[in-house]
């Protein structure tokens, strides 16, 4: 059964950084799109950034420039290193897993980003 567990969320000042970290097991790790999503209080959750089996990297407009999504398939983990931090990015931060072929879709239980000084 697969699995994706989130780390390195916190508390941060505006300007900061953070690195998330989503660790996956269970599944075969590297035919799977690899994408983090947020949701903020009162507000729907939204695709951030995805990295494709092939690394091909996309991101929502708000975050590019700032934040950099990357994935090591021999530590089956996924990346989200977010610079220049804002207070409109406090949200929690899901790691999410979708197959290349058909298959399951994976989700993490989620890590909490606050920005505030």
């Amino acid at each position: 059964q697969g699995q994706l567990v989130e780390s390195g969320g916190g508390l941060v000042q505006p300007g900061g950084s953070l690195r998330l970290s989503c660790i996956a097991s269970g599944f075969t790790f590297r035919l799977h799109n690899m994408n983090w999503h947020r949701q903020a209080p009162g507000k729907q959750r939204e695709l951030v950034a995805g990295i494709s089996t092939s690394f091909i990297r996309n991101y929502t407009d708000p975050v590019k420039g700032r934040f950099t999504i990357s994935r090591d398939n021999a530590k089956n983990t996924v990346y989200l290193q977010m610079n220049n931090l804002k207070s409109e990015d406090t949200a929690v931060y899901y790691c999410h897993a979708r197959p290349l072929y058909a298959g399951e879709n994976y989700w993490g239980q989620g890590t909490q980003v606050t920005v505030s000084s």
